[in-house]
């Protein structure tokens, strides 16, 4: 089986004449379509918003492509702030969810009048020191332990996770946050990662429905919304069947009904912090074929690395990769798809059956709109690459230039690079 890039060959020759590879390009029109179709699953919910979680990709120019469909900002950083705030982004558009966060962090989400949602009980008392008060609507993140399952099938160890309160501590933090004048409460979870299943969703929205009923009738805390974060993944592998984002609407819009409604809690707002299936599937590095190597086993070295996209290296993932032009050409070669780092595990693929590889060739790595770019590195001094808007109408658009030496120098304040090099 194999996937359909969103660009064409002609497409990407035009486009490499402007814009050298390595590069990552984005597909406006899948964007926008699938914005909508967000938008669409959940509108039987009249509060629902979607923060779209910036760490996934940190671009302006996306995000605002997200903005016109309501979206906002879900932020775990005081640079994640400041980009919020730069466009224009403030307020309950802003979800500050964080962990371990230094004071300062803290002090600037609430300038900016963001929805502060706490990952621990003790951040309670440091949050009130550190901006003298308790804000008026606040948010906690719930962690039940355990493992989180699906029938039988195991999804994810929350219980292993750093991330969230436990029951006992939920509790007490809204008797807490209440006493200290908070009126309006948020509830929130992620309990599990990728998950390619329509039923993730309505099974988490179930855990915290019915947690929500209890904490409303034993804290009388009044629970303005419920945040069923991220965790709706993309198949990255072209033998899996893709989520459908109306089903999992429709799915918990039913177990809102049986849950919430009966307890009289049908104003309830639904919030989601989608970063990997708003973005994932729209972004693709595009990388060209400069060596091959036969020794051993058959390599093709890259002038991308794991510099550039570093999900295969950290955590071997699959990203599917198409050979441009030889689509239809049967995958008889085995190859190991490498970089240029001095680590061997810098490697897009192993073992992967592709079409033959030529010195020249260019490969579009699928998948990588979302945790791609964001979490590139500049190990070996390799450099960021630019990041390119591929727009409905065709036509291309520069949102993030490539770096340069002299950005990587940049920092060197107390040395001067570009003194040293003028010697030469």
């Amino acid at each position: 089986m194999t996937k359909k890039p969103f660009v064409t060959k002609e497409q990407l020759e035009k486009i490499v004449k402007e814009y050298p590879t390595p590069f990552y390009l984005y597909d406006e029109k899948g964007i926008r379509e699938n914005a909508k179709a967000v938008r669409a699953a959940f509108s039987w919910n009249k509060g629902f918003k979607e923060y779209f979680a910036v760490k996934a990709t940190p671009n302006p120019f996306l995000i605002n492509i997200l903005r016109e469909y309501g979206c906002g900002c879900d932020c775990s950083s005081y640079t994640e702030l400041m980009l919020s705030e730069a466009m224009g982004i403030t307020g309950h558009d802003i979800m500050f969810s964080s962990n371990a966060t230094p004071a300062e962090e803290f002090v600037y989400a609430d300038k900016l009048g963001a929805i502060i949602n706490l990952d621990d009980f003790t951040h309670i008392e440091f949050l009130e020191k550190t901006i003298g008060h308790i804000p008026k609507t606040i948010s906690c993140r719930y962690n039940p332990g355990g493992l989180f399952k699906i029938s039988t099938d195991i999804m994810d160890n929350p219980g292993d996770a750093k991330y969230g309160m436990t029951t006992e501590q939920i509790f007490e933090a809204y008797k807490i946050l209440k006493e200290k004048g908070a009126e309006e409460f948020g509830l929130h979870a992620f309990l599990a990662s990728n998950t390619v299943t329509n039923e993730y969703y309505p099974t988490l929205a179930k855990v915290l429905f019915e947690l929500a009923v209890k904490l409303q009738k034993e804290t009388g805390a009044h629970i303005k919304f419920i945040n069923l974060s991220g965790g709706i993944g993309i198949p990255y592998r072209p033998d899996q069947e893709p989520n459908d984002i109306r089903i999992i609407g429709e799915g918990v819009r039913k177990v809102y009904e049986e849950v919430l409604v009966p307890a009289g809690m049908g104003d309830v707002a639904i919030y989601t912090e989608l970063g990997r299936f708003m973005m994932g599937p729209y972004g693709c590095l595009v990388t060209k074929a400069v060596h091959e190597k036969h020794t051993y086993k058959e390599y093709i070295g890259c002038d991308a690395c794991a510099a550039n996209l570093m999900r295969p290296a950290m955590y071997g993932a699959y990203h599917h990769i198409t050979v441009m032009g030889k689509e239809n050409e049967p995958c008889t070669h085995k190859y190991d798809i490498t970089g240029s780092l001095c680590e061997n595990n810098d490697k897009f693929a192993v073992d992967r059956m592709l079409p033959k590889i030529d010195i020249g060739d260019f490969l579009v790595i699928h998948d990588t709109g979302a945790h791609g770019f964001a979490m590139g590195y500049n190990y070996n001094g390799r450099l960021k690459s630019a990041e390119i808007l591929l727009k409905e109408d065709g036509s291309t658009q520069l949102i993030r230039r490539a770096e340069t030496p002299q950005d990587y120098f940049a920092t060197f304040d107390c040395f001067d690079i570009g003194e040293k090099l003028a010697k030469r």
